[in-house]
């Protein structure tokens, strides 16, 4: 331990129970300015478009919609019938 830290922990000592949490916030807000990384300004989705490849996944964006809209269509028709036999 260095003298100086020894001097200052020595000196902690001697403060109020008030004061020394005063230091200990002080110390925290001190590490957390140095070591939190700064945010990133967040970015707008105009920053990213035309960034993936066209098709993403290798299907037209109309073909997926039919798709998946045909697919719940199918779903709730089956739910329907469980429904009806119950």
């Amino acid at each position: 331990m260095s003298p100086l830290l020894q001097q200052v922990l020595q000196e902690i000592e001697q403060l109020t129970t008030e004061e020394q949490l005063k230091v200990i916030s002080h110390t925290t807000e001190q590490l957390k300015r140095r070591t939190v990384p700064h945010h990133q300004p967040k970015r707008k989705w105009l920053d990213i478009a035309g960034t993936a490849p066209y098709p993403l996944v290798g299907e037209d964006a109309q073909e997926w919609v039919t798709r998946t809209r045909q697919e719940s269509q199918e779903h709730r028709d089956r739910l329907l019938e469980r429904e009806g036999e119950v």
